[in-house]
């Protein structure tokens, strides 16, 4: 539970952390779509 805690405290660690989140997130839409438009051709 500690390791969940932690980046909500620490800001740089937090900041981070939602960064990396985010660049997953961006990459999965990326694929999806790229797997979306790729069905459609």
């Amino acid at each position: 539970m500690k390791s969940l805690i932690l980046p909500l405290v620490d800001w740089s660690n937090g900041i981070v952390m939602i960064g990396v989140f985010a660049a997953v997130c961006i990459v999965l839409i990326l694929v999806l779509l790229g797997f979306i438009f790729g069905q459609k051709k």
